[in-house]
């Protein structure tokens, strides 16, 4: 474009600006709103964590926390009680399923304790357990003797009086030779040595209160409750005598010896009051 000179070339100039500018794109753009919906967001969803069962006894005398591992076998040993009888006082439907933190009843409820002494206490004969009414003591000398007279056949060992529970008058499960002794933390009895199907006996009068194979390291595994103080365990056997429930008497074959869930042939032998484990060579009698 040509300008023209003096006066109008300020117009000029003016024109050839505005031009200028119209064909320039602007660097600064409108912002651009997006009127799309949102997606919606999913919801977040808060586990509802339900407490353990008996979660409000936890830490009380008398009730035990379920730890990894624990089966109800093995709390009934820990504890010195039957499986069958947590089950019933924890009124499980199913006693192989416990699950960890659940706080499990593993003393006997007040009101059935006194059922429960009964059922596992070892019973004397009737000669024994008497008490005269009067204070006469030729009356009750002169019965004694008529009483014992119609039980011939009872050893006097079981005819001896009880002093407690303490007084049981343990003998060696086995003959053979002591394997491994006594340790806390290693060897929670005595192993005792032998050959397959070598009998294995009751070392006190007791209850069957476990015969199986569920506990792990045990093998085939007989608990023997004595009274409310005492189990012994009998451990690897190669066949099982007695079944749960059944009452035996010291002396009485309850197993053969064997190496289930073992690395040989032998009796793992254990001894517990109230639940823990002691060594059994300072209650059975000195070969």
């Amino acid at each position: 474009m040509k300008c023209l000179q003096g006066a109008g070339a300020w117009l000029c100039a003016a024109v050839a600006l505005a031009l200028a500018g119209c064909g320039t794109s602007p660097t600064n753009r409108a912002p651009v709103e997006d009127r799309r919906a949102a997606a919606p967001q999913p919801a977040v969803v808060v586990p509802v964590v339900k407490p353990a069962a008996g979660f409000e006894n936890a830490g009380r005398s008398g009730y035990y926390t379920v730890k990894p591992g624990d089966t109800l076998i093995r709390i009934g040993l820990e504890n010195g009680q039957s499986p069958k009888d947590i089950a019933r006082w924890n009124s499980l439907d199913n006693p192989n399923k416990i699950e960890v933190g659940q706080v499990l009843r593993v003393m006997p409820p007040v009101a059935n304790e006194a059922v429960a002494v009964a059922t596992v206490k070892p019973v004397a004969s009737s000669s024994v357990v008497s008490t005269p009414i009067a204070p006469a003591a030729p009356a009750s000398a002169a019965s004694a003797p008529a009483r014992a007279s119609s039980a011939p056949s009872m050893p006097a060992a079981a005819a001896a009086p009880s002093t407690g529970d303490d007084d049981l008058g343990w003998i060696w499960p086995t003959r053979g030779p002591v394997l491994d002794s006594f340790d806390e933390v290693k060897n929670k009895g005595v192993d005792i040595g032998g050959v397959a199907g070598e009998p294995i006996f009751a070392a006190a009068d007791g209850k069957v209160v476990y015969a199986g194979s569920g506990l792990r390291n045990y093998g085939n595994l007989i608990i023997l409750k004595h009274n409310n103080t005492y189990l012994t365990a009998y451990a690897h056997n190669q066949t099982l005598m007695v079944k749960e429930d059944q009452t035996v008497k010291k002396g009485q074959k309850i197993a053969e010896m064997g190496s289930s869930d073992a690395d040989r042939v032998k009796l793992h032998f254990e001894l517990r009051r109230l639940g823990k484990a002691v060594d059994p060579l300072k209650y059975l009698p000195p070969r």
